[in-house]
C-alpha cells in the first residue's frame, strides 16, 4: 500500500506558488497606488479648486458703476487680472468673464507614481469656480 515515489513521479503544480506570489505583489502594488496616487490626485482637486476661486476672485475684483449702485466687472480687466494671477502661480487655466460673472477653470495633471507600474497614464484633475458681482441686499 505505500507507495514510492520514484524520480518521474513530480508534481506538477510546479510554479503555481511563483504565480500566486506575482499576483499578490501586483495587488500589493495597486492597492498601495491607489492610496498614495488617490491621495495625491484629491490633493492636486483641492489645489485647483483653490487656484481658481481665488482667481475669480481677483478678476470679479474689476467692478465698475459702483457708485451708480449697479456694479458690474468689467470682463477685459477682470481676464486680464484672473489671469495674470493664475500666471503668478504657474497654473494652467481658462478664464470667462461678463460684467456679470467670472468663471475660471483650472487644470492640473499629475503622472502616476505607483499606479503607473500596473498600466495607469497621467491624470487630470480640474475645478471651475466663478465670482460674481452683487449688490447690496442680494445673495
Amino acid at each position: 500500500m505505500w507507495h514510492r515515489r520514484g524520480r518521474h513521479d513530480r508534481r506538477v503544480d510546479q510554479g503555481s506558488i511563483s504565480a500566486l506570489v506575482a499576483g499578490l505583489v501586483m495587488t500589493f502594488i495597486a492597492c498601495a497606488g491607489l492610496a498614495v496616487d488617490g491621495g495625491r490626485m484629491v490633493a492636486a482637486r483641492i489645489r485647483a479648486s483653490d487656484q481658481a476661486e481665488n482667481a475669480a476672485r481677483t478678476g470679479a475684483q474689476a467692478l465698475t458703476d459702483i457708485r451708480l449702485g449697479v456694479p458690474r466687472i468689467e470682463p477685459r480687466r477682470a481676464t486680464q487680472l484672473a489671469s495674470a494671477y493664475l500666471a503668478s502661480l504657474g497654473a494652467e487655466g481658462n478664464v470667462r468673464a461678463s460684467d456679470k460673472e467670472i468663471c475660471v477653470t483650472v487644470t492640473e495633471t499629475r503622472s502616476m507614481t505607483l499606479l503607473g507600474l500596473v498600466g495607469v497614464g497621467n491624470k487630470t484633475a480640474t475645478s471651475t469656480r466663478c465670482a460674481r458681482s452683487i449688490r447690496e441686499g442680494e445673495e
